[in-house]
């Protein structure tokens, strides 16, 4: 992959930049219609765009981009998780802002020790470490069916576990990039 997010520290911000703009790109790509997995849009293309997205992600949760994290979902979104099941792009957003917040607030830097790529699902843990102390602020396990940049996101299963907060402050709220 072309960045390594598992520990803090190993992206550069040059390399950070070029991951925003490539993921505004992939959003970009998402079909109104959920693209078929045929000869012509098989797994092995879908998890090869799922690998290069995935650092996109990465970069866009850790610079709490929730305009790009929204754009990665289809409008019809299944996301469950303990506060769902959530139908759609409205029923979880705005619970979902304050986990965003949460997880990008300064001094804190979000890892991906563990992702795991076979076609169209992506599963992967993350944790949250406090910068100055190297608490753990928060941890999940996330599994993703994402249809590679022509489909997005269309289902998603969470456990997260937050240790501080459950709802993020107006400032940490206020520093999500809107969409």
């Amino acid at each position: 992959m072309s960045a390594d997010f598992s520990r803090p520290g190993l992206v550069s911000k040059q390399l950070g930049d070029e991951l925003i703009q490539q993921a505004d790109a992939f959003n970009a790509l998402k079909e109104s219609e959920l693209p078929a997995i045929d000869a012509l849009y098989d797994s092995a293309t879908i998890e090869k765009e799922n690998k290069e997205w995935w650092p996109t992600h990465c970069e866009a949760l850790r610079r709490a981009r929730a305009d790009l994290l929204r754009g990665e979902y289809r409008d019809d979104l299944v996301y469950f998780c303990q506060d769902g099941p959530f139908y759609g792009l409205t029923q979880q957003a705005e619970r979902e802002r304050h986990w965003w917040a949460l997880i990008a607030q300064p001094n804190v830097t979000m890892c991906w020790p563990i992702v795991m790529f076979w076609g169209e699902f992506v599963h992967f843990e993350w944790h949250c470490l406090d910068d100055r102390s190297g608490e753990t602020l928060a941890k999940g396990t996330v599994c993703w069916v994402r249809r590679g940049h022509r489909g997005g996101c269309y289902f998603k299963s969470e456990q997260l576990t937050f240790y501080r907060d459950v709802y993020a402050s107006q400032d940490l709220l206020s520093l999500l990039i809107a969409d």
